[in-house]
């Protein structure tokens, strides 16, 4: 808030949710780059349009504890294998690839690619991405379920001439807040280094994107000693100059002992290229890790520093979720699980869908850049959603695609705004306001608020709570003290440009902002439920509604 073709993880403290039958959902793999092949390879028309199967009535709420948390561990692989926004995208791709869903491309002309019964996403800037599917029975102008929620989170990114001079024998590196990161969460902690790295291929003469990940303690915020005084006591530290990581020692004076197959000098990468303004031992860091023979090959990059320490259940009986990144990969992993699920007929958990329910278009958009406004062309607050929903419909109608169907459509539809919420902290009760206080392993937090700051009003409550009674559901409501600010989400500016109607509804955190959070161990497969029961009873609540 502004506020699988997947494995058991690498990581020795990620250890599989004892009890768990490994069938019931695979966890979240180890991040390895989608092929390289031909991305829109597109199965016959006979195989787009198989039906989902569906349940029957008997089976609506066969469901307990296990599947929700069976959820949990591949929760904490999502969160410690993807640490920055374009790993979690890339990784959403490939889990959605290996459940039937084709990629589309938005340069490319999307008639005669999308058809009744088919699954799809389409990627944006490798930062956001939007995945729907389209009922069987669906009929032009019928409505969209929705379920938008943001996946970036706070962090910190490196500069673009990130080199600093040397000071004290320490190398240190320049980076910037995004949105409110480098709090004092941020001292201390062990932090990597990762991101998207473009390369020319010197074969082909094309530049390629590549994901790279340092992900064992590079770089450290160290604080100052309380013996010194007052200034280790100063409680608004200058970030330009208070808060610059140290990544190693100057290495200048070992020089003449060390040898390295990536050499550091500058010179050597060519006085005009993107490297030779970079630090030395950073790019051979990643050249390395990418296994770039000539460093001058990298053309740019868009890195983060982010925190290494794994994402794991705590708590005397493992019910917390300690772990960084939670705002908002907690919803958007959620909502995801939930859109596979609904489409993926009786072999999924929670199966509740009804009978005939599959003349919508169900669609989950995680979005970038919320924690900064979404006014970047992959935020909520660009075309990226409308377009999308307006060029699946023009798809689905030969190519024709008028205002009134547009309309019609969003009119029809219903977003839910997935954003976390704030859980009761039970040391700041006072800065509660009372009967608006969620708790954690209860589920799905309605958020409200008077002045607008989400899209809340008495019909998308009721609307969700039907919902939840269908799916078993628990829901409950946050709104913030008159004494205190709220914050905000993207709900109100993807309702107010489509005119849908719309809820803010997330789950429960504690630590917003921190640069390490705390959630429920049950609170994925809860949100999972919520919306999987959205997407499969949408049509039947929506018909309740005048």
């Amino acid at each position: 808030m502004t506020r699988n073709a997947f494995s058991n993880g690498s990581h020795p403290s990620l250890q599989h949710v004892s009890g768990l039958p490994s069938t019931i959902y695979p966890p979240f793999a180890t991040f390895t780059p989608r092929n390289q092949g031909p991305r829109f390879n597109y199965p016959d028309p006979q195989t787009r349009l198989q039906h989902r199967d569906r349940c029957s009535e008997k089976t609506r709420s066969q469901m307990g504890p296990a599947e929700i948390e069976s959820y949990t561990q591949p929760f904490l692989n999502f969160i410690t294998e993807n640490p920055t926004v374009f790993h979690a995208v890339n990784t959403i791709a490939k889990h959605l690839e290996s459940h039937g869903f084709f990629a589309l491309s938005s340069r490319e002309d999307w008639n005669g690619k999308i058809t009744k019964g088919g699954k799809y996403f389409v990627e944006r800037n490798g930062s956001s991405i939007i995945a729907f599917a389209v009922g069987s029975n669906y009929k032009p102008g019928n409505g969209a379920a929705v379920i938008a929620a943001h996946i970036d989170a706070l962090t910190t990114k490196v500069k673009p001439i990130p080199t600093k001079p040397s000071k004290a024998g320490y190398v240190q590196l320049g980076i910037a807040p995004y949105a409110g990161a480098l709090n004092k969460t941020w001292w201390d902690r062990d932090l990597g280094i990762g991101g998207k790295v473009l390369v020319k291929d010197q074969s082909t003469g094309k530049i390629e994107t590549r994901l790279v990940k340092l992900d064992h303690p590079i770089a450290r915020i160290p604080t100052l000693a309380p013996h010194f005084g007052a200034p280790a006591y100063d409680p608004n530290p200058n970030p330009e100059t208070q808060m610059v990581p140290i990544i190693g020692l100057d290495s200048s004076r070992m020089e003449s002992t060390t040898t390295s197959k990536y050499p550091e000098s500058s010179r050597l990468h060519g006085d005009y290229s993107f490297a030779s303004t970079q630090p030395p031992r950073l790019v051979s860091a990643i050249a390395r890790e990418l296994k770039i023979d000539d460093p001058a090959s990298i053309i740019n990059w868009e890195l983060e520093v982010f925190d290494t320490q794994p994402a794991q259940l705590g708590g005397l009986d493992k019910e917390f979720i300690f772990a960084p990144r939670i705002d908002d990969k907690l919803c958007s992993f959620s909502a995801i699980e939930a859109l596979i699920a609904s489409t993926s007929g009786d072999t999924a958990p929670f199966n509740f869908q009804p009978a005939d329910s599959d003349g919508i278009i169900r669609i989950v958009g995680c979005f970038d850049d919320e924690e900064i406004g979404s006014l970047l062309r992959q935020g909520a607050r660009s075309n990226f959603l409308p377009d999308t929903i307006e060029r699946t419909i023009a798809a689905l109608a030969g190519g024709h695609c008028s205002p009134d169907l547009v309309s019609r459509t969003f009119a029809n539809g219903f977003m839910i705004s997935a954003d976390v919420s704030h859980a009761v902290n039970p040391n700041y009760l006072e800065v509660y306001l009372e009967n608006h206080a969620p708790k954690l392993n209860v589920g799905v937090a309605v958020q409200a608020d008077p002045n607008g700051h989400t899209t809340t009003n008495s019909v998308s409550t009721a609307f969700l709570q039907r919902v939840a009674e269908k799916c078993e559901s628990k829901l409950q409501v946050f709104q913030i003290r008159n004494d205190s600010r709220s914050g905000g989400t993207v709900g109100p500016m993807l309702s107010s440009a489509m005119g849908m109607r719309a809820i803010d509804a997330g789950l429960p955190q504690l630590s917003m902002h921190s640069i390490r959070a705390t959630v429920g161990n049950l609170d994925p497969g809860l949100g999972v439920k919520l919306f999987k029961g959205f997407f499969d009873y949408f049509e039947e609540v929506d018909a309740e509604f005048a």
